[in-house]
């Protein structure tokens, strides 16, 4: 069980794992209302150049840093530590190596999930890797979902966060922490349904930005949205039935934003695959990592265990890893759809 978190914003110790654009973001929100925010960097030149300039030399540069309210470390054990809560916000796939440098103690901690996709090496969400592999209970747990976009944090743009919890004290805490004038926060108690969802939905902005890149037209990215929320609540209810209304925000909304906006990376890897780039072309391409690409392969492998027939997330796996056409797998999907 978590030690019981103050509810006095300014008494919360909390760090953040990552110093990608997302992690970035977060911590923009959490030195609103924090006193201070410790923050585990990826190596010494990343924490040199935010403690010289103020700013994050590679994410979300136009985000200036009060530097008295930031603790900057590249110790996991020293964030660790030093925090009651930790956000996590590495990608997926730098998870495993990250926590696997901790040592000191953790069970009294709360490790809140910012991330959307598989843990590769696991073939996992982040929930069941931090349970079975470092025995973190849910109640430990938390899941910070969209709809989101960490640029949009940047500018201030109005932005709204759910919060997935199991205690209701923890939830009114990391509501407070992270809401501002430009942040709004709502809570679940869904832990393992908004984990899911956020990394459905990078897969189904693949497949939106294949059909983009293909010349599909707005009228088809509608028909193909308002399908993949069918099959997120069809898969959902499969892995793990609970009372929840797949059109709230963090689901429908954070689908939406990831399949249409400009700003996503899953979307954006998509667009370059429908123009033609071969898969891996188009990863080497980008220079952040889209989620949905790993996410993939683990929730293909998910509903054939279940026999689930979800036809966009077949159409997006058969491109992505057997090599399939992507106009050719398209134009089969279009048949699927109604």
């Amino acid at each position: 069980m978590t030690k019981k978190l103050t509810k006095s914003s300014h008494n919360v110790r909390v760090g953040v794992l990552g110093s990608g654009s997302f992690a970035t973001a977060i911590v923009k929100m959490l030195a609103e209302n924090c006193k201070t925010v410790n923050w585990c960097v990826r190596n010494e030149f990343v924490k040199g150049a935010i403690e010289q300039r103020g700013h994050n030399p590679s994410y979300l540069t136009t985000v200036s840093f009060n530097l008295k309210k930031l603790h900057i470390t590249t110790d996991i054990n020293e964030l660790v530590s030093h925090s009651d809560v930790i956000i996590l916000a590495v990608p997926s796939i730098y998870l495993a190596d990250s926590m696997e440098k901790m040592t000191c103690e953790y069970q009294d901690k709360l490790f809140c999930s910012a991330i959307k996709g598989i843990v590769p090496k696991h073939n996992d969400i982040v929930a069941h890797y931090l349970k079975d592999e470092f025995r973190i209970g849910f109640k430990n747990q938390a899941v910070i979902a969209g709809p989101c976009h960490a640029e949009e944090v940047a500018m201030e743009r109005l932005s709204y966060l759910t919060v997935a919890v199991a205690q209701k004290e923890d939830a009114e805490v990391l509501q407070e922490i992270l809401s501002s004038h430009y942040i709004k926060v709502n809570t679940s108690c869904d832990i393992l349904g908004n984990e899911y969802s956020a990394i459905l939905k990078n897969i189904y902005a693949i497949g939106a930005g294949i059909a983009s890149g293909l010349g599909y037209g707005d009228n088809f990215i509608a028909v193909y949205v308002s399908n993949a929320i069918r099959e997120m609540e069809t898969f959902l209810e499969a892995i793990y039935p609970e009372p929840r209304d797949v059109n709230d925000s963090a689901y429908l909304g954070d689908l939406i934003v990831t399949a249409y906006s400009l700003f996503s990376r899953n979307r954006n890897l998509g667009n370059l695959i429908g123009k033609g780039y071969t898969v891996k072309s188009a990863i080497q391409s980008m220079s952040m990592v889209a989620e949905g690409y790993y996410a993939t392969n683990g929730i293909y492998a998910i509903c054939k265990e279940k026999k689930l027939k979800l036809p966009i997330i077949n159409a997006v796996y058969d491109i992505l890893y057997e090599g399939k056409n992507a106009e050719k797998q398209f134009a089969k999907l279009t048949d699927k759809l109604t």
